[in-house]
């Protein structure tokens, strides 16, 4: 290889070709870098000079590469990535000065249960860190992953980029939450009489609960469905609506005392939480350190690192 080409290479115009290709917008390459219009403008000319090709032709208003443009970005990616992990490896990171801000994906489910234990050890532990939470779910989370817009997600996974790693961190039992209390919990009759509010991201009515019952040759009435767990505290109360969430979601709603958790009347399959980053942060120091907070705060064996 000839080392010399490298000599005209600037590595923050390589690495606004790459937000291009992925915005295919001058506008939202501008915000996403923190950089003004002209700027990149100007950085696109040069990458045009550069590689003798108009590399992004515009069309409407996306901007839309060249069959050169897609050839680079095959070869520049992992050397992006590459040369990330090498800088990486020049710090160490210390969360107790730290002033890095921390973008993360969870869906609101782990939002809701999981996150405010470890918000508060984190608070102690690296008071001057900044984090970003970003809503997930499974379909959203390879999108996030490759637009940097997030290092690290947790959340129900299916179908991740080949570059993405991926950590198991719980089996999540389904239990049902009510607000009327009771000595005895519901029969699978009851279950199935009673008005459901169904939680859906893609805004269905219908769910896994519905698959688990079709299975059994049962069905439920879902009269309500919302985008978000966190509504249901309020939507539940005085009323005999029933609700399924994961487990420790259930708990945490149910610790008010105002809410009541049961398991589901019936065998119902295992669902997994998993969290996954991408390989180009694999080994950056700052990144394993979240992790292994994440790990130890919403895994099955609730580690305490302090």
């Amino acid at each position: 290889m000839n080392r010399n080409e490298l000599r005209k290479a600037d590595i923050n115009l390589m690495v606004v070709f790459e937000t291009l290709m992925l915005e295919r917008n001058v506008t939202r390459v501008a915000e996403k870098l923190f950089l003004g219009q002209p700027t990149i403008s100007a950085a696109l000319n040069r990458l045009r000079t550069m590689f003798n090709d108009p590399l992004f032709i515009r069309v409407g208003h996306r901007m839309e590469p060249t069959a050169r443009a897609e050839e680079i970005i095959l070869h520049l990616s992992p050397a992006l990535d590459s040369l990330s992990v090498a800088l990486s490896l020049t710090h160490d990171f210390d969360p107790a000065s730290s002033t890095m801000t921390f973008r993360i994906g969870l869906s609101d489910d782990v939002e809701f249960g999981l996150l405010p234990p470890l918000l508060r050890a984190l608070r102690q532990e690296a008071p001057k860190v900044v984090f970003v939470v970003q809503h997930v779910d499974y379909w959203r989370i390879p999108d996030l992953l490759a637009s940097g817009d997030i290092t690290v997600g947790i959340s129900q996974t299916r179908g991740l980029p080949a570059n993405a790693k991926r950590k198991l961190l719980r089996h999540i039992q389904p239990y049902i939450l009510r607000a009327d209390a009771s000595d005895t919990p519901l029969t699978l009759d009851e279950y199935c009489a009673r008005p459901h509010v169904l939680v859906s991201h893609t805004a269905n009515v219908s769910g896994y609960a519905d698959e688990w019952l079709a299975e059994i040759g049962r069905t439920r009435q879902v009269v309500l469905s919302v985008p978000q767990y966190s509504s249901l505290p309020a939507l539940l109360a005085g009323t005999d609506l029933i609700a399924s969430l994961p487990d420790y979601a259930a708990e945490a709603m149910a610790a008010s005392g105002q809410l009541f958790k049961e398991p589901f009347p019936f065998k119902t399959p295992t669902l997994d939480l998993s969290m996954v980053w991408l390989s180009h942060v694999d080994t950056d120091p700052a990144e394993r350190w979240l992790r292994s907070r994440l790990e130890a705060f919403m895994s099955e064996r609730h580690e305490s690192p302090l």
